[in-house]
């Protein structure tokens, strides 16, 4: 048990790093995408009173989807690196963020 703690905090620095360069790398899939949906090099956020709501919120959907996905990828891609290195999963038990 006390070996699986010290996983998760070695973990800590790593997911950080992977947390960052997934965001980053997110944010530059949406700009991709939404380029190749609508044309355009910025995408609307809330308050941009010249866009409609149905705008805006696809905007927002397709950004969250992205985000999830790449986030998750991330995520799951760093803790099978570790695993494959160390021989131990770096979440508790029940995994996850919970």
């Amino acid at each position: 048990m006390a070996k699986k703690k010290k996983m998760s905090l070695a973990y800590q620095p790593l997911g950080f790093v992977l947390g960052w360069s997934g965001g980053w790398l997110a944010g530059l899939a949406f700009r991709k995408t939404w380029m190749a949906i609508r044309h355009e090099e910025d995408a609307p956020d809330a308050l941009d009173k010249d866009r409609g709501w149905g705008e805006v919120l696809l905007a927002a959907a397709i950004q969250g989807a992205i985000f999830a996905v790449v986030r998750s990828a991330v995520d799951r891609a760093g803790a099978k690196a570790i695993e494959r290195s160390t021989g131990t999963w770096p979440a508790g038990e029940k995994g996850g963020r919970d």
